[in-house]
């Protein structure tokens, strides 16, 4: 993996808009660099992937067989629906790992599986900047491990004929956020392209009957619902409360096993099952078992209320609201400083397939939402 400066497009900015990323706080997406890997990287990560999707169900099953709620922090009311929605094998769209790479070392870091972000530039922004790129070095064969939008819109099809009632798909998000609607209307533009009818609602626009069923403003019945907002707000929200009663008549997108996957207790059980994994970091509950170590709260979302620590000393930490629930303490893996840059990749999952990888880097040792994403590409 290599870090390259490179030169922007002319008004690549209006490129990217037209493109649909509407997005760009602080200049997130950036084109002054390019990340660039040999095709040999690209199929380990991939195969890291693949094997760590395998072990992720894995920890699904055992959490599901042993009842660990409690330890989950997960309410007890939402297992039956949980074990539902995995019992009956419910779509999954998509999912984001976020790996540490170093010198040809791959570990998991935690695995963003019920509302993950970034996919539009993933998908599309950089799959498209890469056709440009290209075209100024045309005696180079390039590619990219990304084949997301295709994977997803067949992955939609497959999914349409498990939709409920009229099979409408009612895209939701909530309002005061630019990135979440960008990327919903990303996922609601490929179902249209899969064929799927759909419509999109903000959140607050999702109404409860008398009946206790969810309702349009008209009081016209919801069957299925792609929502990005975490089951951890959902279950402690008043809406939360009419989910399980209404297991088998809404059809939710992440289904809710997701909930065990995106929690990072995950990443302490994935570690309890598969100790000797050349991906999985060792991770703990309640304290640490090294001297250089991350502490993470079990619902940490953008990097809020991280610690490294290094020797026991904290080295870097970030402020935020989460931590009430507890933390867990993962072994601290380095990721490689490039000029004071640090990047992750983000792995996709299509489906549960390993379908391509998105990089953002941070001028921290944390990745938070003051990170940017980056293009990348690798040579045949």
């Amino acid at each position: 993996m290599k870090r390259l400066s490179i030169k922007p497009r002319e008004n690549f900015k209006d490129i990217i808009e037209s493109q649909g990323f509407i997005y760009n706080m602080d200049g997130y997406y950036t084109e002054t660099a390019a990340y660039q890997f040999t095709e040999q990287e690209i199929l380990n990560i991939e195969r890291a992937t693949i094997k760590l999707q395998e072990m992720s169900l894995e920890v699904v099953q055992h959490v599901i067989d042993k009842n660990l709620w409690d330890e989950m922090k997960i309410p007890k009311e939402y297992a039956d629906l949980i074990k539902y929605s995995w019992k009956e094998d419910m779509c999954s769209f998509y999912g984001r790992m976020d790996l540490g790479y170093n010198n040809g070392q791959i570990k998991l870091l935690e695995y963003n599986a019920d509302t993950p972000t970034s996919i539009l530039e993933a998908a599309v922004i950089q799959w498209f900047w890469l056709k440009d790129y290209e075209k100024l070095n045309s005696n180079i064969v390039y590619d990219q491990f990304n084949s997301i939008h295709e994977k997803l819109i067949e992955h939609m099809k497959i999914c349409k004929p498990y939709f409920l009632g009229d099979k409408v798909l009612t895209f939701a998000c909530i309002e005061d956020g630019y990135e979440d609607f960008m990327n919903v209307k990303y996922m609601q533009d490929v179902a249209e392209q899969a064929g799927i009818r759909n419509e999109f609602l903000y959140l607050h626009e999702i109404g409860v009957s008398k009946n206790e069923k969810f309702v349009r403003e008209d009081g016209s019945q919801l069957k299925n619902i792609f929502k990005l907002y975490p089951y951890e707000c959902m279950f402690e929200d008043e809406f939360g409360k009419y989910l399980e009663p209404n297991k088998e008549e809404c059809y939710w997108i992440e289904p809710a096993w997701k909930s065990i996957i995106s929690n990072k207790m995950f990443c302490k059980f994935l570690y309890d099952l598969f100790p000797k994994s050349e991906y999985v970091l060792p991770c703990s509950y309640g304290k640490p078992i090294t001297e250089n170590y991350v502490k993470k709260p079990i619902f940490s979302r953008e990097g809020a209320n991280v610690e490294i620590f290094v020797g026991g000393n904290s080295i870097a930490k970030t402020e935020g609201s989460y931590g009430q629930e507890g933390y867990i303490y993962q072994d601290y893996f380095r990721i490689p400083d490039i000029n004071g840059n640090y990047p992750i990749i983000g792995s996709w999952l299509i489906g549960g397939e390993a379908a391509g990888m998105g990089i953002r880097e941070s001028s921290t040792l944390i990745t938070d939402n003051m990170s940017r994403f980056c293009p990348h590409f690798f040579t045949k």
